[in-house]
């Protein structure tokens, strides 16, 4: 019975994934959550730098409908569910650990896989109908995790500029406390190091 499910099945190339079956994430996500349970910090708890990767994926399927590589249909539903995304919508849809091997590879499948399933919803498809809005052949299209994440990080700086601004001039207030802590560790070895200041 439909109704009662909690999860569905999706199938990738290592084999078939459970998910929950209210999720948008799909199976890549489910690996990586599996495979890098870290800090236990979620990578929602930095809504600029998901807003940031929606911006990013925003501008891939704009320039690829511009090019005539991608459907215009389909960059429009990617555009949709992006602005959606930039708007803190879908930020439980981001469970993955902040810390993960593979330089933002998870993160990037994580934000593709998302996008595809919200946007097969969109299109009243089910989530997994990857025929029809694929996280990699579509909303990744021309893409590469090397690019897409220092991108997507560099955005997420700029738009917390205020916050850490403000931590920046936190840390500088207490400029005292650093001179008087100097004389206190002065007397502590140090392990020494060629670029190591002395």
């Amino acid at each position: 019975m439909k109704g009662s499910q909690i999860e569905r099945i999706e199938k990738d190339p290592l084999g078939p994934v459970s998910i929950p079956v209210d999720a948008y994430y799909g199976p890549q996500t489910a690996r990586g959550i599996a495979n890098f349970p870290i800090s236990g910090v979620r990578i929602s708890h930095f809504p600029n730098l998901i807003k940031a990767l929606a911006y990013v994926k925003m501008a891939a399927a704009r320039a690829n409908a511009a090019l005539g590589d991608l459907d215009k249909q389909k960059a429009d539903i990617i555009c949709q569910v992006c602005e959606e995304i930039a708007t803190g919508r879908h930020l439980g849809q981001f469970p993955l650990d902040v810390f993960q091997g593979g330089a933002g590879t998870s993160t990037n499948m994580n934000i593709n896989e998302v996008i595809a399933n919200r946007g097969l919803e969109i299109m009243g498809l089910p989530r997994g109908r990857y025929d029809a809005l694929h996280p990699n052949n579509h909303v990744n299209f021309a893409q590469s995790t090397n690019d897409v994440y220092p991108t997507a990080i560099r955005l997420a700086i700029l738009l917390s500029r205020g916050a850490l601004q403000r931590a920046l001039e936190q840390l500088a207030g207490d400029h005292d406390w650093h001179r008087n802590r100097g004389p206190k560790i002065d007397v502590c070895a140090r392990h020494g190091r060629l670029a190591l200041g002395y």
